[in-house]
C-alpha cells in the first residue's frame, strides 16, 4: 500500500511557474514506476509525464520542454517543476504510482492558470 501527501499547487499567471510534490509513504517508494496527470471537470484524465523506477523520463507533447518530472527516491518524493505556464495547463493534478497489479493515486490538487 502507498499513501500519498500532494502539495505546490495554486493559482499562478500565464508564464509563471509551479513545482509540485508527491511525498509518498507505506512501501517501498523506489520500486515503483511514477507519475503525473491531470484531469479538468468532464474531461478524460490525461497523462502529464511518468518517471520509471531508473528515472527514465517521458512527457505528453503539450508539456515538452516546459515541465520536468524528477523523483528523490531517499526523501520518497515524486516532484513535476512545471514552467512557461498557460491557461489550458489549468487542472487538478494527481500523482500516481504503479508496478504490475499495483496501481495507487494520490487525491490531486489544484493547479490555475490565469491572469
Amino acid at each position: 500500500q502507498v499513501q500519498f501527501v500532494e502539495s505546490g499547487g495554486g493559482l499562478v499567471q500565464p508564464g509563471g511557474s509551479l513545482r509540485l510534490s508527491c511525498a509518498a509513504s507505506g512501501s517501498v517508494f523506489s520500486i515503483y514506476a511514477m507519475g503525473w496527470y491531470r484531469q479538468a471537470p468532464g474531461k478524460q484524465r490525461e497523462l502529464v509525464a511518468v518517471i520509471s523506477s531508473r528515472g527514465s523520463p517521458n512527457y505528453a507533447d503539450s508539456v515538452k520542454g516546459r515541465f520536468t518530472i524528477s523523483r528523490d527516491n531517499a526523501k520518497n518524493t515524486l516532484y513535476l517543476q512545471m514552467n512557461s505556464l498557460k491557461p489550458e495547463d489549468t487542472d487538478v493534478y494527481s500523482c500516481r504510482a504503479f508496478k504490475g497489479v499495483y496501481d495507487y493515486w494520490g487525491q490531486g490538487t489544484q493547479v490555475t492558470v490565469s491572469s
